[in-house]
């Protein structure tokens, strides 16, 4: 089959402007809450998009660990993707659940949240996880598998003679959105899509819709 030919006839669902909460973060708890209602597959999986020094796009998978005033996600602060929001403190985010045929679109600043809630996450994840933290050195080159496992006999030795605690190096980012775009797939390539926005000069969102 050829790829130009494959095609997904979106019909499940209508979004329209009047019913939707006139907060983004309350619209995509909503959502949210429906895809894990649904057991979507990875409700929680997330494209995170930064930059680099040379403003090259970077993308990858991450998972979302928190809804508040943003979107919180955690990694290693020597990662690639930590050492391109200190440089460029923006991003984007992406969600995408295709069983309900529903796409959402986020950007906005990234900051580093408290230690007090980095630790908090920290400790309520399984000991393996918990330990996985110490053992990997994050996006550098290692020169091969059994360097991780050495690197964990030695981890699991250390915390057998006292209590594990977050190293400094992990911990979590929050992004707070200055727009959302909230997509529904719908027949004939004609989708619908909202897009919020915050005007720098007002704290009220703006709801507007966009042509597919």
């Amino acid at each position: 089959m050829k790829l130009a030919d494959i095609r997904k006839e979106y019909s499940s669902k209508t979004l329209d402007i009047k019913g939707m909460f006139t907060s983004p973060l309350a619209q995509f708890e909503l959502w949210l809450s429906e895809a894990l209602s649904a057991q979507v597959n990875e409700p929680t999986a997330m494209h995170l998009c930064t930059v680099d020094a040379e403003m090259r796009p970077a993308g990858r998978i991450v998972l979302l660990k928190g809804v508040d005033k943003g979107f919180v996600f955690f990694t290693n602060y020597g990662s690639k993707k930590s050492q391109q929001l200190s440089h460029q403190p923006y991003a984007s985010l992406t969600f995408f659940w295709p069983e309900l045929e529903r796409q959402v679109r986020v950007s906005g600043r990234v900051a580093r949240i408290s230690a007090a809630e980095s630790d908090e996450y920290y400790l309520s994840r399984p000991q393996e996880s918990q330990i996985g933290a110490w053992v990997s050195p994050q996006s550098q080159v290692i020169p091969d598998r059994e360097f991780l496992e050495k690197k964990l006999v030695e981890v699991v030795s250390k915390f057998q003679k006292e209590p594990l605690k977050r190293p400094e190096h992990w911990g979590g980012f929050r992004l707070e959105p200055e727009s959302m775009e909230f997509w529904q797939g719908r027949p004939a390539r004609l989708h619908d899509r909202i897009l919020y926005t915050l005007p720098s000069s007002d704290s009220r969102w703006k709801m507007e819709r966009l042509a597919p």
